[in-house]
């Protein structure tokens, strides 16, 4: 493995000590690392794709749980509203076209310029879904 991974699989093991992560946490990273290696599996009989080694694998991994990380961040900063309606939407596209965008500097990163798997929708699609971490609560929830 190069440095890179090395780096990459350190932190990550890191970050499952931040006072934030718990069962929920891990549960929704396993899930969505789940369904993805299951994707890249079935695609690779399918349709032909290059069948997903051990290490395209802890990348899946990786990429999940830095994505779920940054959703869960700004999550805190800006807690998904109790009620649907246009701050969802907005909030939604505030995540994800940044996670975008970061997601193709991991790609670069982790697959160079071969990359066999879309690792900056992985990204952004695990930040989408850790982003509903922490909800706010309105007034008359919280004294009823």
């Amino acid at each position: 493995m190069d440095l890179i991974n090395i780096i990459a699989i350190s932190a990550t093991v890191l970050v499952w000590f931040h006072p934030w992560m718990g069962l929920q946490t891990f549960r929704k990273t396993i899930g969505i690392t789940l369904f993805l290696e299951l994707f890249y599996l079935i695609g690779s009989y399918a349709l032909g794709w290059p069948f997903p080694t051990p290490l395209v694998l802890i990348q899946l991994f990786m990429v999940t749980v830095w994505g779920v990380l940054l959703g869960i961040a700004f999550s805190r900063i800006w807690p998904l509203p109790s009620h649907k309606g246009f701050e969802r939407i907005f909030r939604t596209f505030l995540v994800v076209i940044p996670a975008l965008g970061l997601g193709m500097g991991l790609q670069v990163l982790l697959q160079g310029a071969q990359a066999t798997q879309a690792i900056y929708l992985i990204f952004a699609l695990s930040a989408w879904l850790g982003s509903g971490h922490f909800i706010r609560e309105t007034a008359t929830e919280k004294y009823s």
